[in-house]
């Protein structure tokens, strides 16, 4: 998974040709720690036809909110540089993730 930050956010994933999704999260956040290993499953499955990027909030803090991320764990997936689709909370399951990443590719 690529490592995301206010640096590479544009390139990597608003340039990004192709649909990319993208892991807002932080290390305090235990929801987001326990679906770190789906998220790892669901890039192996699909990671030839979906970019899988991460962006710890901590120390991007603006850029999580410039892109509307108000809570963790947040998955959102992107095309075309927008926002194509996005689960938040207890939403943000691997099964929903799953589902969102098969209505992507």
């Amino acid at each position: 998974m690529i490592q995301v930050d206010k640096v590479n956010f544009e390139e990597e994933v608003l340039q990004a040709e192709g649909p990319v999704l993208v892991d807002f999260w932080s290390p305090n956040c235990e929801p987001c720690m326990a679906l770190l290993p789906d998220i790892e499953a669901l890039e192996k499955k699909y990671g030839d036809r979906i970019k899988f990027c991460k962006l710890n909030v901590v120390g991007n803090r603006r850029l999580a909110i410039s892109q509307k991320v108000l809570g963790l764990p947040t998955i959102c997936i992107y095309k075309n540089g927008e926002k194509a689709a996005g689960l938040t909370g207890e939403e943000a399951s691997a099964v929903g993730i799953e589902a969102m990443v098969r209505e992507h590719v």
